[in-house]
């Protein structure tokens, strides 16, 4: 029987595993580069945080981390773990040069965790040599060497956000890190175990990652009744929508756009409820599961029990789920009695008609929810004004319809008649989309005599609102296709008002099509009404605060942006690093209490001295501004920074060309 194993798997403290010792921790040559990037380290910072506030008995779990004693020194050569630990170190690193002068006991502990015991010029962590000279240089506080490497970037994130008063706090957090130390004897097949370890099938996704953290750290009753009374009803209302549920909850809570990506919304999750005590999270879930019936009415709106409000919702949903979250929102506030049934109606209508003028000229619903959500928090009059100012004009609906293909068209030739619903009804092509060569409008002459333009000026017209009628199916089965005195007969007995009347019609052209569509527009822009509150953005602004932050440099963001609007000025501005650099500036003469506030309370981008080598700006004589950050934070600092100074609602961006390339492209 064979008992010998190469493997051996111990759970272990981290930063006792990584201070023990004589050896050293060597990263072999055929490893990555360094990654992380800032968003990642914000992360793992605020997981260190949230264990350094709880009781002794809890931990946080790294991972795996697997190692070979494969150095004739005896060191460890780190196969998988690279990563966290180098990013362990830096942020070890940073907190010993915040207290080096204020507390011996941490330096030296931090000292035996950073230097080598074997050579004091050498760090424990030894990255590929290609790039040791610049972790080394960092670590040791030379950073002149060490300057533009991912390595200086997240070490100067980590040095922003740490203070001397809470650096006992993040030690603490450091000290309850544990992991799995795998550690490899001679007969392993490292790349095998390697690929195990990295090969566990599909990832979870978000809503099971949330489901997972809910229930974790609560006993084996307490996850019972979590799940028995409020996480099954969810389930059950949401169905396959589930995830799309999680996002338009948040979406709506936080009144913010969540990026695409992988764990995207679980990360959004966890920082709106970093702590879920049993206590807490009774009251939590009992709303979600609340809002999860509320999501149930939108995709099923049959479900709902008050019959006018199911009609309203089941118009709704000829427009997809973009604007889930704001009517969440407003359904969940009238069940708590918070809004009167006359505003939600309202908020609906208002839903109905923007989605409806927008999907006719064309535009997307991209970017408009987070600021709707937005502004419902300041009540039913600032959502109304908000809503009118991403409603496209009359004038620009008018000409659409006149021109352009008529998107939901049963639904709007339904609602045009008064109908509640257009089952019973198909939609009728006036003159055909494609004529047969017999094809007559009824004045004598057919289709294949028409000359090229006439052709194609009744083609082009042919899927607009004034070519089309709403007939019932029977008559609808006989019509298809037919000629224009064979149609009149059959549109004069429909019970439809509108198709009656284009039997009155004596022959069918575009110059009937044209003035059709000019009748049924008024009726369409009086049915759908946009509320006159002000301007009308219709050059595709989008607020500042729905700006999408991506991690790292994405390929083509030195252009992302034609322009920027800032409080009714216009400024060149193609980047966030530019719009960064150029918005603390100018709050800095406008509005400097906020910009104090805002950086004292993140740890950050303003600082009374250049405490480290690296990109810095001057504000004045006393302050500096910190500009070796990635995309993402510099683009959530200028929005954070304008909402403290109250000036976000009046500054836009406009994306360029690439801009939206760019947008599509993370949407997939």
């Amino acid at each position: 029987m064979v008992t010998a194993t190469n493997v051996e798997a111990t759970a272990v403290n981290t930063i006792g595993w990584l201070s023990s010792g004589t050896r050293s921790i060597v990263v072999p040559v055929y490893q990555r580069q360094y990654r992380w990037d800032i968003g990642a380290c914000e992360q793992l910072l605020g997981d260190i945080r949230a264990v350094a506030d709880l009781d002794d008995s809890r931990m946080h779990f790294l991972g795996s981390v697997l190692s070979s004693g494969g150095t004739e020194d005896g060191d460890l050569v780190l196969i998988d773990g690279q990563q966290r630990l180098t990013t362990l170190m830096l942020l070890a690193a940073a907190l010993l040069h915040t207290v080096r002068e204020d507390d011996d006991s941490l330096v030296a502990a931090l000292t035996t965790l950073l230097v080598s015991p074997s050579d004091a010029r050498r760090t424990r962590l030894r990255p590929h040599r290609a790039w040791a000279e610049k972790f080394e240089a960092v670590v040791f506080d030379k950073a002149e060497r060490g300057a533009d490497s991912r390595f200086a970037d997240n070490y100067a994130f980590f040095r922003s956000q740490i203070s001397p008063t809470e650096a006992p706090r993040i030690w603490r957090g450091l000290q309850k890190l544990e992991h799995v130390a795998i550690t490899l004897g001679r007969g392993a097949n490292a790349q095998q175990i390697f690929e195990s370890l990295n090969s566990t099938g599909e990832p979870l996704r978000d809503h099971e990652l949330i489901h997972n953290y809910v229930l974790m750290g609560l006993t084996h009753a307490e996850q019972r009744e979590i799940e028995e009374q409020f996480w099954l009803p969810i389930e059950a209302n949401t169905g396959e929508a589930i995830a799309a549920f999680w996002r338009h909850y948040l979406v709506q809570r936080t009144g913010r756009e969540i990026a695409p990506g992988q764990r995207a919304v679980y990360d959004v999750f966890r920082q709106l409820f970093p702590r879920l005590d049993i206590h807490a999270l009774r009251d939590l879930a009992e709303e979600w599961r609340v809002y999860s019936e509320l999501y149930r009415a939108l995709l099923s709106p049959q479900t709902h029990a008050r019959a006018p409000l199911a009609s309203r919702l089941r118009g709704l949903s000829v427009f997809g789920s973009a604007l889930h979250p704001l009517l969440l929102r407003a359904l969940y506030d009238h069940r708590r009695g918070v809004t009167s049934e006359e505003d939600l109606s309202d908020t609906l209508q208002l839903a109905e008609t923007l989605s409806l003028r927008r999907a006719v000229v064309g535009v997307s619903m991209d970017r408009i929810v987070p600021r709707l959500c937005r502004a419902r928090e300041e009540g039913h009059v600032a959502l109304r004004t908000a809503i009118a100012r991403v409603t496209p004009s009359d004038e620009r609906v008018r000409v659409a319809l006149k021109f352009s293909p008529l998107p939901h068209a049963a639904f709007v030739l339904g609602r045009l008649a008064g109908l509640t619903a257009p089952e019973g009804y198909d939609v009728d092509h006036i003159a055909p989309v494609v004529p047969g060569e017999a094809w007559t409008g009824g004045d004598g002459r057919i289709w294949s005599t028409f000359s090229e333009d006439e052709q194609n000026s009744h083609r082009a017209l042919s899927e607009t609102l004034g070519n089309l009628v709403l007939l019932e199916e029977e008559r609808a089965a006989t019509a298809f296709d037919a000629a224009f005195p064979v149609k009149r007969d059959l549109y004069a007995g429909s019970a439809v008002p509108q198709t009656r009347d284009v039997a009155d019609a004596p022959v069918w052209n575009t110059a009937a099509v044209s003035a059709r569509s000019t009748l049924l527009a008024d009726a369409f822009v009086r049915t759908w009404a946009r509320p006159d509150l002000g301007p009308i953005d219709d050059d595709g602004l989008t607020p500042i605060l729905d700006a999408v932050r991506r991690r790292g440099w994405p390929r083509g963001w030195q252009r992302e942006w034609s322009y920027v609007e800032y409080r009714g000025e216009h400024w060149e501005v193609p980047d966030a690093r530019y719009l960064f650099n150029r918005i603390f500036k100018r709050l800095w003469a406008d509005a400097r209490s906020s910009v104090v506030s805002f950086s004292e309370r993140n740890g950050g981008p303003v600082y009374t001295e250049a405490s480290w080598t690296g990109d810095w700006d001057s504000l004045d004589q006393d302050h500096h501004l910190y500009m070796g950050w990635d995309y993402s934070y510099m683009l959530g600092a200028v929005q954070g920074v304008l909402e403290e100074a109250g000036f976000a609602p009046e500054v836009f961006v406009k994306y360029s060309y690439i801009g939206e390339a760019m947008q599509e492209i993370a949407g997939r």
